[in-house]
């Protein structure tokens, strides 16, 4: 869990938001159990490390006030490496909230084979202070032709699959082989000698 210190904001838009960035908070809204939206400041570089984690549980002080909260969308800034903006939902002890998991492949699959992850994430249901920051799939062994679903893949305990059971996790198959420049070349020099046989028999 890590703790983040908030403010109050009373200025909004665009222009309101970059003033917060420049003054090194991350704006941010924080809703959920019925309660009108509150928009807020969160200190930048706490906020950054914080979210850092998958599926960290914040502890968001604001006015002396101490509210559980996920962050449900983080928007970034992929030149500055920075977070713009974050979306916060209010969870409470107890409570089961659905979080995308990322997919972490492990294991190697059988010689001369390779796996494909088709589905970067899961989503899960699991209590939210009990939130797993990833999911292990292994591919240990497996023959080309495998496929893992949704169905097949171990969960981390308390947690329970909120998406399609039937949907692609991992395949293996056997990896597509180039054709290298010298079995270009014996093939355009086998070649050759029947384009010209081709040729004098259509001028004959």
């Amino acid at each position: 869990m890590s703790k983040l210190v908030a403010t109050a904001r009373t200025e909004f838009g665009k222009g309101a938001a970059r003033r917060t960035r420049r003054a090194g908070l991350v704006p941010a809204v924080l809703y959920g159990h019925g309660a009108d939206p509150v928009h807020v400041a969160l200190p930048g570089h706490a906020t950054f490390m914080a979210l850092k984690v998958t599926n960290v549980l914040l502890e968001i002080e604001l006015d002396g006030d101490v509210q559980l909260a996920i962050a449900k969308d983080v928007q970034r800034d992929p030149i500055r490496d920075s977070i713009e903006h974050v979306d916060l939902q209010v969870v409470r002890k107890g409570e089961k909230v659905i979080v995308d998991v990322p997919v972490h492949v492990v294991g190697e699959s059988a010689p001369g084979t390779i796996h494909l992850t088709d589905l970067q994430q899961l989503s899960l249901e699991a209590e939210a202070t009990n939130l797993p920051e990833a999911v292990e799939v292994s591919v240990e062994g497996l023959e080309a032709g495998t496929n893992i679903f949704a169905a097949d893949v171990a969960l981390p305990e308390g947690s329970t699959l909120a998406g399609d059971p039937e949907a692609l996790v991992v395949s293996i198959s056997v990896p597509q082989v180039a054709e290298s420049a010298d079995e270009a070349e014996e093939g355009a020099a086998e070649a050759a000698p029947a384009e010209a046989a081709d040729a004098e028999a259509a001028e004959g």
